[in-house]
C-alpha cells in the first residue's frame, strides 16, 4: 500500500463536472489499496476574478488583505471536493494550509515554507480518510495567513509529499506530461517519459508553466518521486527524477519561452568600481529580480549595460534607477517591451559543441535579431522580438530533432496554479 499525493490545478476542478471526475479518480486510487492526500487549487478563473474585484475597490490593495482574499478560492475547492468524495461513499476531510501544518515566513504574496507539521493529516489518514489540503497557502508563527505566489499549489503538493514520506507525488494537469515544448504552439511536440530535476528546473525557470520552479527545487532537495500526468485521461505521464537515460542523438530535451520579459538599458555610466553593486543592490532592495545582464565596451571612461526584468517589474525598476541618479550619475535609462526569451535545455549540451551556434542560425533564418544571450552548462537563452515567437519555437523544435509523429494531447485551458 503506497502513500500518494495527488495535485489538481484550477482547470482540473474548473466546474462541477470536472470536480466529480477528480473525485472519482481519487476514490479509485484509494480503492486500489493506497492512502491518498489531495492538493487542489481554486476552481478555474476564481483567483483572477478575486484579483479583479479587489482592484475595482482598491488599485493597490494591502498585501495582507489580498492573502486573506486569495486563500478563499482554495477553501471553496477543498470543501466541494470533500463533498463530492463523500457522495461516492468514501470518507474525506478537508484542511486549509495552516490546518495541515504549513508554517511560512512573514512575506505576504510570496511566502516560503519554513516548516510543516502534518500530524493532523497523518492522523486523518490513519482513520481511513482521503485528506484534501488547500494549495498555495500557509500561516506564520504569529498567525498571519500567507500565500506562496502563482504556482504555489505545486509547492504545497511536493512539500506535503516530503513531510509525510509519500511514495509518489502526482501533478495532474491538462496535458499528458512534460513536453519538449508548449504543445499549444508545436502540435507535434514530443512527450518525455522522464526528465532530470536539473533539466526540469531550467525549463520551469525559463517559462515552462507545467511545474513551478520552487516545487522542482523542493522535489530535488527531498528526492520526491514526481510524476506529471493528465487529469483528462489515464495515459502514462512524465517522471521527474535525479538522473535519466540519455536518448541516442538527442542533445536538447526541451524548448521553453517566457513572454514576461522587459529589457532595461543604463547608458553612459562611469566605469568605476562599485557601479554594478549599487545598481543591482538597489534593485534587490526593491525586490526586483534581474535575469540576463550584458555590458558593452568602455568608451571615454563610460559604459552601457542592459539587463532583463519581469515585464510587470519594468516601470518599478526604471523608477528605482531614476531614484539613484544623484548617487550614480548616468546619461540615460531606457526600457523596451514586446520581447520574449526563448531557451533550449538539455543535459546533452555539455558534451556537444556547436549547439548554441545552431540555435543562432535557426533564429537568424526566421529573420529575427538576437538582442541578448545567456548560457549555462545545460541551457542557452536568447532574448528576441516577440512578434515571431511561434515561428522561432517551431523551427528550433524541428532543428533539434524533437518533432513527434503524433499530435500532442491538450485537454483543456491551462492550469493557473
Amino acid at each position: 500500500m503506497a502513500l500518494y499525493v495527488m495535485k489538481f490545478g484550477g482547470s482540473s476542478v474548473g466546474d462541477t463536472e470536472r470536480m466529480q471526475r477528480v473525485a472519482r479518480r481519487v476514490v479509485e486510487k484509494q480503492q486500489e489499496g493506497h492512502r491518498v492526500m489531495v492538493v487542489v487549487s481554486a476552481m478555474g478563473d476564481t483567483t483572477d476574478e478575486l484579483i479583479d474585484q479587489a482592484k475595482l475597490l482598491n488599485p493597490n490593495p494591502p498585501l495582507r488583505e489580498m492573502d486573506m482574499l486569495m486563500t478563499t478560492g482554495e477553501q471553496i475547492s477543498i470543501a466541494l471536493l470533500a463533498m463530492a468524495i463523500d457522495a461516492l461513499g468514501a470518507k474525506a476531510v478537508s484542511y486549509t494550509g495552516w490546518q495541515a501544518g504549513f508554517r511560512t515566513e512573514a512575506e505576504h504574496g510570496r511566502a516560503r515554507i519554513t516548516d510543516i507539521k502534518p500530524d493532523r493529516v497523518l492522523k486523518a489518514l490513519e482513520e481511513g480518510n482521503i485528506v484534501i489540503v488547500a494549495g498555495f497557502q500557509g500561516m506564520t508563527e504569529d498567525g498571519e495567513i500567507t500565500t506562496f505566489g502563482r504556482g504555489g499549489s505545486d509547492t504545497t503538493a511536493v512539500a506535503l509529499a516530503a513531510a509525510t514520506g509519500a511514495d509518489y507525488c502526482e501533478i495532474y494537469t491538462d496535458v499528458d506530461g512534460i513536453y519538449s515544448t508548449d504543445p499549444r504552439i508545436v502540435k507535434n511536440a514530443r512527450k518525455l517519459s522522464e526528465i532530470s530535476y536539473d533539466e526540469m528546473l531550467e525549463l520551469a525557470n525559463l517559462g515552462a508553466a507545467v511545474l513551478h520552479p520552487r516545487a522542482v527545487e523542493y522535489a530535488k532537495h527531498n528526492k520526491v518521486r514526481l510524476v506529471v500526468r493528465s487529469s483528462f485521461n489515464y495515459h502514462e505521464g512524465t517522471v521527474v527524477k535525479e538522473e535519466v537515460k540519455m536518448e541516442q542523438g538527442v542533445v536538447v530535451s526541451g524548448i521553453a519561452y517566457d513572454k514576461n520579459v522587459a529589457r532595461i538599458s543604463l547608458l553612459g555610466v562611469s566605469h568605476v568600481p562599485g557601479v554594478l553593486a549599487k545598481v543591482f543592490g538597489s534593485l534587490a532592495e526593491a525586490k526586483i529580480d534581474v535575469d540576463i545582464i550584458v555590458q558593452s565596451g568602455v568608451t571615454d571612461g563610460k559604459a552601457d549595460f542592459s539587463f532583463t526584468v519581469a515585464l510587470s517589474d519594468c516601470d518599478k525598476a526604471v523608477k528605482v534607477l531614476e531614484g539613484i541618479r544623484g548617487e550614480l550619475p548616468y546619461e540615460n535609462v531606457t526600457s523596451k517591451e514586446g520581447l520574449v526569451k526563448v531557451s533550449i535545455v538539455g543535459a546533452g549540451m555539455v558534451s556537444h559543441p556547436g549547439v548554441a551556434a545552431q540555435m543562432f542560425e535557426v533564429i537568424s533564418k526566421q529573420g529575427v535579431n538576437i538582442e541578448m544571450v545567456s548560457t549555462s552548462e545545460i541551457k542557452v537563452s536568447c532574448v528576441i522580438d516577440g512578434s515571431k515567437l511561434n515561428e522561432v519555437v517551431t523551427a528550433l523544435h524541428t532543428a533539434y530533432g524533437l518533432d513527434a509523429e503524433s499530435t500532442a494531447f491538450v485537454g483543456g485551458p491551462k492550469d493557473r496554479r
